[in-house]
C-alpha cells in the first residue's frame, strides 16, 4: 500500500527517543520529511544521521522542551526555516512523574498542564491555518490507555491526558471540511526507557522486584508481550497516512489488547 507520505513534511514532537521516534522513523520510511524535536541536541543530530542514511525521507532536528516559554514561537519558526511549510502535526509529550491524586498539588498539576496540554493545544491552533489553506492536514496526538481505563498510580497522566480526547474530537469537527483530519493514538505497554523506569517506580512502591511486576503485567496482556516502538510507529504513519483521509476524531489503541472495555 502506497501510503502517500512521499514529500510531507512532519513535525514530530519528543522524538529524540522512544515512541516519538518511531513514529519519526515510520514516516521517513515512507518518504515524508521530518523535523525531530528534544532536549537532547547529540541524540537527535544521530537519530537524524541514521533515518538520512537509509535514503528515503530526509531528517532534520531542532532543540524544543515543551515546559520553556518560548516553544511555540520557536517551533513555528522552525517549521518555516527547515520544512518549509507543514502537512503532519505528531503531537507527543513526555510523561508526569508516577502518584497517586493526593500527590497531585498545585504545582504538579500547573507544571504538567503547561507541557502537556496548553503548549499542544497551542502549537496546533498556529499551524492548522497553513493546513487549511492548502486543504490537507495530518494531527496525530500520542497519549496513553488511561484515558480509556486509568492507570494505577499515574493519577497525573490520567487526568491531564484525558482533556486531550475532548479537544481532539471536538477539533476533529472543526477542520473536517478542509482536508484535515485529528487523531489519537494509545499506547499501551510499548517497550521504551518509560516503561522501564514505570515498573522500577511500581517495584519500589510494592516492595517487588521489577522482574516480578514486569510478569504481573504480561499477564494482562492478551497478546502476552510488550509491544514494540516499531509497531507502534507504524500505527502513527497510518494514521497520518492518504489512504487515512476519512479517519478522524479516533482514537486507535495500540496496546495488544489490554484494553478490557469496548
Amino acid at each position: 500500500m502506497d501510503l502517500g507520505l512521499t514529500g510531507k513534511r512532519a513535525l514530530v514532537l519528543a522524538s529524540s527517543r522512544g515512541l516519538g521516534l518511531g513514529i519519526a522513523k515510520a514516516l521517513a520510511a515512507e518518504g515524508a520529511n521530518v523535523l525531530l524535536v528534544g532536549r537532547s541536541g547529540d541524540r537527535l543530530l544521530e537519530n537524524c544521521k541514521e533515518i538520512n542514511a537509509a535514503g528515503k525521507g530526509k531528517a532534520d532536528w531542532v532543540r524544543g522542551d515543551l515546559a520553556e516559554d518560548n516553544f511555540i514561537e520557536a517551533m513555528v519558526a522552525a517549521v518555516e526555516d527547515k520544512l518549509g511549510g507543514i502537512d503532519i502535526l505528531v503531537n507527543n509529550t513526555g510523561g508526569p512523574t508516577p502518584g497517586t491524586v493526593e500527590d497531585m498539588s498545585i504545582a504538579k498539576l500547573d507544571t504538567f498542564f503547561q507541557s502537556m496540554v496548553l503548549r499542544v493545544i497551542t502549537l496546533t491552533n498556529a499551524l492548522v491555518p497553513q493546513m487549511k489553506a492548502q486543504s490537507f492536514g495530518r494531527i496525530l496526538t500520542v497519549a496513553s490507555s488511561g484515558v480509556i481505563e486509568p492507570i494505577p498510580n499515574l493519577a497525573l497522566s490520567n487526568t491531564l491526558r484525558a482533556a486531550l480526547v475532548g479537544w481532539n474530537k471536538t477539533l476533529a469537527t472543526e477542520v473536517a471540511g478542509f482536508g484535515i483530519t485529528a487523531n489519537m493514538l494509545l499506547p499501551g505497554r510499548i517497550h521504551t526507557d518509560r516503561i522501564d523506569e514505570l515498573d522500577g517506580a511500581n517495584a519500589k512502591r510494592q516492595g517487588k522486584s521489577v522482574e516480578e511486576v514486569r510478569s504481573a503485567s504480561l499477564k494482562t496482556i492478551p497478546v502476552g508481550r510488550l509491544g514494540t516502538v516499531e509497531e507502534f510507529g507504524a500505527a502513527g504513519a497510518f494514521l497520518c497516512s492518504g489512504p487515512a483521509s476519512y479517519i478522524t476524531g479516533t482514537m486507535l489503541r495500540v496496546d495488544g489488547g489490554a484494553a478490557r472495555s469496548i
